[in-house]
Parts: C-alpha cells; structure tokens; sequence
C-alpha cells in the first residue's frame, strides 16, 4: 500500500497548465488552411522553433489479428500528399499488425506549446525501393540497427544482442548501401486529422479535419 500511496501523492501533486505561471499560444479556427497537412507543417515548424524536445516522435497504435490494441513512440520520416511516413521491419510487431489490419492512429504531443496532432486512416506500404533508399539516406546507426534485425523477437541475453549489432556495425560502416529487405516504409493516408490547442483556463480548442466527398470537412470538436 504504501508504494501505491506515495505513487497516488506524486500523482496529485503534478499540475499541468497552472494558469499563473502558464501562458499558451491560441488557435482561431477560422485562421487554419483547407487542408491538416498545411497546419500540421505549421505547427511542426513552431514545435522545432520552440525547442521541443524531438518533435518527430509520435505514438503508433496498430491492433493485432485479434483485434487487440498496442502502441510504441516511432519517428515520423516524412509527411506530404502520400501520407505521414514511419518505418519499420514488415516482420516485427508492427509490421505484421499492419499486415492484419492496415489501419492505424498516429499521436504528436508537444508539451511546450500544449498541442497535440492525432491522425489515423489506413496504412500502405511504399515501393521497395522507397523503402531502402530512406533507410540509407539515415545514419549508420540507424542502418546496424535494421541489420541487426530480430524486431520483437525473443532476446536470449544482452551478450547475444552485443554480438549481432556489433557485427551489424561493422557491416553498416563497410556497407553503407547494404540492403535490409524485410525494411518497409509505410505511409497512413488520414482519413481524419485532429489538432488540439490547449488552454490555460481548460477551454482547448479542437479542429478537427474529415475526409469527406473526395475533400476537407473542418469542424469544431467539445473539449
């Protein structure tokens, strides 16, 4: 009891938005662009102004065959006219939820200026060579870590994951074109965008964009 008690303390001791110390930029629906990519390009650009800690982080959420939810924070690689862009082995976890069910939700929280983006819609997969050519157009590190490979699967010790990426680095800084087939990028063309501006005073506003009748549907969403 007492580690869920001192947990319960800490917890109502958080505040968030103290309106005496807390002072939040405002969002006017009637000053966004037609179209969520146009804002979301907006608000990323302000989020990087505004020294957020890495603002190309967001959670996935994908559902298993069962239809079981889960979620992980991935980076964004790219958004434009195909969608937002992640990626990822097409055998680890997600890759096959995605296989199951090619449907996903996205989420950027940055704190700084108390937004939120969350996106969802379905999911396909780019080109093969889409794929390998993001991949080594990243770092080395990022290219030994998708050699290294085995995403999600069961890890015997921390030993044998030093040896695989150890040699997965050697390989990465001999081979910066070295191919990782199972490596995909995927692209989720929302079918609905929704922008969060929090508020001091609890009066968030929410714009929230719909794909309807082959364009942007804006509307206004309760806090």
């Amino acid at each position: 009891m007492g580690t869920e008690t001192d947990l319960h303390e800490l917890l109502r001791s958080l505040r968030v938005w103290d309106p005496e110390v807390t002072s939040l930029p405002p969002l006017d629906p009637a000053t966004t662009p037609a179209t969520p990519l146009a804002l979301f390009t907006e608000w990323f650009a302000e989020a990087v102004a505004a020294g957020q800690p890495e603002p190309h982080t967001m959670s996935l959420a994908t559902s298993d065959a069962a239809g079981h939810p889960d979620v992980r924070i991935v980076m964004l690689h790219g958004a434009d006219e195909d969608g937002w862009s992640f990626a990822t082995h097409a055998t680890s976890r997600k890759g096959t939820h995605l296989t199951a069910h090619p449907h996903a939700a996205l989420a950027f929280y940055w704190p700084l200026l108390g937004r939120q983006v969350r996106i969802r819609g379905p999911v396909t997969a780019a080109p093969s060579g889409d794929a390998q050519a993001d991949l080594h157009a990243r770092s080395t590190g990022a290219l030994a870590a998708a050699l290294t490979g085995h995403q999600s699967e069961v890890l015997g010790s921390l030993e044998e994951l030093a040896t695989e990426s150890r040699a997965a680095w050697e390989r990465a800084q001999r081979e910066p074109d070295a191919p990782v087939t199972s490596w995909t990028l995927y692209r989720l063309r929302p079918d609905a965008v929704e922008f969060f501006q929090g508020d001091e005073r609890r009066r968030h506003v929410r714009v929230n964009y719909r794909w309807e009748d082959g364009g942007w549907v804006r509307e206004l969403l309760w806090p």
